[in-house]
């Protein structure tokens, strides 16, 4: 099992949120459910849970099956946000958060496969946070690996949790690979 620093993960996605403005919290996002609020809402819970999941602190955070409520966004997302992000580095560099099974989302899997799991998902939604809000996204070229391993694994759930994957043309670049493994459109446009 690779272990590895969760920092370059984290930091594309943190340098988004000053430039987030309140006039965009209800502009779509390419997360086909969610406009830029549902979004950020869906990252606040995405950091906790898989802070959760790294200090193996089970219950609602990382027992509820995600889609089941809507996220609403809280009030002081600009200051709760960035602090849930550097909690999810800190829960990662102790070397327990990588030993034994933890939870994530209502199912239980390998510490490492959950770390997987959390790095897509900051890849992926940076993305989508990046291009509902017109700011340029640089996710680190090793998290883009874990994120399209992940991705290409086969045991993705098609249809539920991610869409089915879009085709680019061959020798695209590293991300748009990983959006249209996701199932986006690397194209997507506000």
């Amino acid at each position: 099992m690779e272990i590895y620093d969760f920092e370059p993960a984290v930091r594309p996605v943190a340098t988004l949120l000053d430039a987030v403005r309140d006039d965009q919290l209800d502009d779509p996002t390419p997360c086909p459910d969610y406009a830029v609020r549902e979004l950020l809402a869906h990252l606040l819970g995405l950091t906790a849970a898989f802070r959760a999941a790294a200090d193996k602190e089970f219950g609602p955070l990382t027992g509820t099956t995600p889609g089941t409520v809507r996220p609403v966004l809280d009030e002081d997302w600009r200051t709760v946000l960035p602090r849930n992000l550097d909690a999810l580095v800190a829960a990662w560099r102790n070397p327990a958060a990588w030993e034994g099974d933890t939870q994530a989302g209502a199912v239980d899997l390998p510490a490492g496969v959950a770390a997987a799991v959390a790095v897509d998902e900051l890849v992926v939604h940076g993305w989508d946070l990046a291009r509902a809000t017109g700011q340029p996204y640089e996710p680190d070229t090793a998290c883009l690996k874990i994120a399209e391993g992940m991705l290409d694994s086969g045991s993705v759930r098609r249809g539920v949790t991610f869409g089915q994957i879009v085709a680019v043309p061959e020798g695209a670049p590293l991300l748009d690979r990983v959006i249209g493994l996701s199932g986006r459109d690397p194209g997507w446009k506000p």
